[in-house]
């Protein structure tokens, strides 16, 4: 058993991987952590799957119960994709009595960069059933031309 993986939150993100920008809280776990500590918890929350195809780049995001108006979809600096979004603590009652309280709420950001083959312009984000998926179109590779050269003779 790794020591690595309980300590940055056993989080699937490969720390060493160079397309992934995440944001590690190294106070995050802690009991002393602040209250600006415990929002960035969320961060790990929000669990993306990043699949390439032939044709493009395909991000999945699990949000269940958030709305596409919680989510932003940004891409920054020309080749960075940023997925951010808020989900709200519910409101409390005076007379509720909360036996269980294991929903995270808070804020979340994810970035990744981008390869330099990513159709930024075409970028698009769709939302059903909790799950966020943005497809980032990639450039057709070009094929070096072949040409025949008769030999003479």
């Amino acid at each position: 058993m790794s020591l690595i993986p309980s300590f940055f939150g056993n989080r699937r993100s490969n720390i060493f991987d160079p397309f992934s920008l995440d944001i590690w809280d190294p106070s995050e776990g802690f009991p002393f952590s602040s209250s600006s500590a415990q929002e960035t918890t969320a961060v790990a929350n929000a669990r993306i799957d990043w699949k390439e195809t032939p044709e493009a780049h395909l991000f999945k995001v699990d949000l269940p119960g958030l709305k596409k108006e919680e989510v932003k979809v940004e891409v920054e600096d020309g080749s960075v994709l940023q997925i951010s979004g808020e989900r709200r603590k519910e409101q409390e009652e005076k007379n509720d009595k909360w036996h269980r309280v294991e929903r995270s709420s808070g804020k979340f950001l994810r970035r990744f960069r981008l390869p330099e083959n990513a159709k930024l312009d075409e970028v698009k984000a769709a939302m059903e059933n909790g799950v966020l998926t943005v497809t980032v179109p990639k450039e057709e590779v070009k094929k070096p031309e072949v040409k025949a050269i008769d030999i003479s003779g």
